[in-house]
């Protein structure tokens, strides 16, 4: 809401008064403290609905460290909606918060049993609060949640992994518009010169397609630790589409400046690769700004279509030799 300018010199006087009042929620006049995105649910109860949150400066009592004061003050915040704001908590009233722990930027947040008693709507609605609300915080990378101090569980009944901002992606504006998917994304390995496999579960808006998905997770980059990136994170995905299992994919210039440390063919077969192993793709052509007349790193030209090349992938690694006969008679079968 916008405010007179004399207004918001008043509620600047206000806050002075204010310091330290416990689970404020900003209303535009004070910008000394980190203003975050609490995301609460519509009445409805069918899509996300953001609020800004302006964190209060941790008072002198406190013994947290400001990134528990932070955690801590998100945590009221997304279990507790302001009585002027027409919201729903993230976090229901009967589900009890227990505890928390920070091991390396993963976020571990432990509820009661009653959690795990949400239908699966409002259960993907509260997870998708709580890892776009406190992984804004700078040191939390990722949120997992455990309940009954056991990882929460898909539907296949296997560990939801610990989940990033990125893995709820175009946000879920409505509950019925979204799907989960799990893809394969290839990474590279430690030493740049192989593609790593990681097994990634994503929501996302029914209206993306999987190859756009793909391409956008890739530069979004690898979770696990070990792998490294294929494609630079400013890289802008300008276009994709397929045809006739043709993927044609059109990126900005800055898919040319690839300066990350990766053998030159890592980047073009983390797409190719990645493309191949969920959907029916098996040719890609890369254009940039709409032309292919292009050298990807002054040794690959892109006027030419990629195909799937498992020689790349470090699972494949110990079939190799078995192929480099195949190679003298005329190249290893793919």
């Amino acid at each position: 809401m916008k405010k007179q300018k004399f207004m918001v010199f008043l509620l600047l006087v206000c806050l002075l008064f204010l310091t330290g009042c416990k689970g404020r929620r900003d209303i535009g006049g004070d910008t000394t403290g980190n203003v975050y995105k609490i995301y609460y649910l519509n009445s409805a109860m069918t899509r996300l609905e953001p609020q800004d949150y302006t964190m209060p400066e941790k008072t002198s009592e406190s013994d947290d460290t400001q990134l528990d004061w932070e955690i801590v003050k998100l945590m009221e915040q997304l279990k507790t909606v302001p009585k002027d704001l027409d919201r729903q908590a993230a976090v229901p009233d009967k589900v009890g918060f227990e505890k928390y722990k920070l091991e390396d930027k993963v976020l571990y947040l432990y509820f009661d049993n009653n959690y795990s008693m949400m239908n699966s709507t409002r259960e993907i609605l509260c997870r998708a609060s709580l890892v776009r609300t406190l992984t804004q915080i700078k040191g939390v990378d990722y949120v997992a949640v455990y309940t009954a101090d056991q990882p929460l569980m898909d539907s296949a009944g296997s560990p939801v992994r610990p989940m990033a901002n990125s893995d709820f992606i175009d946000n879920i504006s409505n509950v019925n518009s979204y799907e989960k998917t799990e893809l394969v994304l290839y990474f590279a390995n430690s030493t740049g010169d192989k593609l790593e496999r990681e097994t990634r579960e994503v929501v996302h808006s029914v209206n993306t397609s999987l190859e756009k998905l793909i391409v956008e997770q890739l530069i979004a980059g690898p979770s696990r630790v070990g792998m490294n990136p294929t494609l630079p994170k400013e890289t802008k995905l300008l276009n994709v589409s397929v045809n006739d299992n043709v993927c044609y994919i059109n990126f900005d210039s800055t898919f040319l400046n690839n300066t990350l440390e990766v053998k030159e063919y890592i980047p073009i077969y983390s797409i190719v690769n990645s493309l191949a192993a969920v959907t029916s793709i098996n040719k890609v052509q890369i254009t940039v700004n709409g032309s292919q007349e292009f050298m990807f790193r002054d040794s690959i030209s892109l006027n030419q279509l990629f195909e799937r090349n498992l020689d790349y992938n470090a699972e494949n690694a110990g079939t190799e030799k078995e192929g480099e006969t195949e190679t003298e008679t005329g190249g290893k079968q793919q």
